[in-house]
């Protein structure tokens, strides 16, 4: 539930829509004071004097940047102040400053409470009922990555990279790149590693599949497959579907009653050094012609009781709902060709954090929603809940 004001409280003395005012009660729902304010002690961000802007504050303004993505810093902490004060039924009241007092508080608190933060607050959120989210007992979730533009700034470029020229010939924007984790069922994004837009997605997607847990059924495009990768993927406990790109040759060793097939991998064709055993799908789809062109699917289930090649193609297609998350983050939420404020690699990543809070907040009201009147989560788009919040 969204936090509302007791009885007998008013709502200030301001210009602000009702729904600004509960959209700010949405986020310390999901992100409590008390919890904010753990977090920046446990990252060393606590003040050592009262000032005008108390690290808390700041938080929430980081986070309501990527609510109010359009808006100027003075306009953004305006709808939070305004918001906090209604939250705590008028105990907590801000004063408008300056931009330049905005910007130095941003720099002493820091990207790492917003990271903090959304790591403890950030989790699947599915249940037994959710549509889409489980095959055979396992939790359906996804890996992708999407870049994010960046203030063209010395700082940036260093620390970020720039990918190359345009087709004008000019140099494009310095981009970070974010690999994310996200449920499928409802589209909550729970865990996510940023970079370099040099980085190696495979490079970034290792640190964080590391953090998979059993019980989970990971889907994957060929972008992400190696052998390595599949390897820490599967310590984890979790289990893995994933499409298979070429130069990953399966060896056969027998064929399954639903027509899938055993085989084995090796980390190289000249190395035979260890192998792991895995399923193999042949999946037949269009290419717009009379032909049919295959692709192929690895997976860990090697029971075809517990889950059938048909049922590991069908849960296969619930990994472009992480795409659809990626593009409410990257355009709905933040904006089409939006460049991120920040011209320096730490309140970039500050930023990014704070969009990630932002995000998740609105999934879960999504979620709840969803919930409440018996839809799936996936026919509740964040396009359409953003203009009310």
């Amino acid at each position: 539930m969204v936090a509302v004001p007791r009885t007998g409280w008013v709502k200030p003395v301001s210009d602000r829509r009702l729904s600004d005012l509960v959209a700010v009660g949405l986020l310390t729902q999901v992100f409590p004071p008390a919890l904010v304010n753990e977090v920046i002690a446990q990252t060393g961000h606590t003040e050592r004097r009262s000032r005008l802007l108390p690290a808390r504050s700041m938080a929430y303004f980081v986070i309501g940047m990527g609510l109010y993505a359009d808006g100027s810093y003075e306009e953004v902490w305006g709808q939070m102040a305004d918001g906090l004060s209604w939250v705590s039924g008028g105990r907590e009241n801000l004063t408008l400053p300056s931009k330049s007092a905005i910007f130095q508080a941003r720099h002493r608190l820091g990207p790492e409470p917003l990271e903090a933060l959304f790591a403890r607050v950030a989790k699947p959120l599915g249940t037994a009922r959710t549509a889409g989210a489980w095959l055979a007992g396992r939790r359906l979730v996804a890996v992708d990555d999407t870049y994010l533009d960046l203030q063209d700034t010395p700082l940036n470029v260093a620390f970020f990279g720039r990918p190359g020229v345009g087709k004008d010939g000019k140099p494009r924007l310095p981009q970070a790149r974010l690999v994310a984790l996200a449920e499928c069922g409802t589209q909550v994004i729970f865990d996510a590693v940023v970079g370099a837009c040099t980085s190696s997605e495979v490079a970034l997607a290792t640190e964080l599949i590391e953090r998979l847990e059993p019980g989970m059924l990971l889907l994957a495009d060929r972008a992400t497959c190696s052998y390595r990768l599949w390897q820490s993927s599967f310590g984890t406990g979790a289990d893995l579907l994933w499409r298979v790109k070429t130069g990953l040759s399966p060896k056969y060793l027998e064929t399954l009653g639903d027509g899938s097939w055993l085989a084995v991998i090796h980390p190289a064709v000249d190395d035979q050094s260890e192998s792991i055993t895995l399923r193999v799908i042949d999946c037949p789809v269009g290419d717009g012609t009379d032909d049919l062109v295959s692709y192929q699917l690895f997976t860990s289930i090697l029971d075809t009781a517990q889950a059938s090649a048909d049922d590991l193609i069908g849960a296969y297609d619930q990994r472009w709902r992480i795409s659809l998350t990626l593009d409410e983050l990257t355009t709905h939420q933040r904006g089409a060709r939006r460049v991120l404020r920040s011209k320096s690699p730490e309140l970039v990543l500050q930023e990014i954090w704070g969009y990630l809070c932002c995000h998740y907040a609105i999934r879960t009201l999504m979620t709840g929603a969803a919930t409440h009147s018996s839809r799936t989560t996936q026919r509740t788009s964040a396009p359409s809940l953003r203009p009310l919040l």
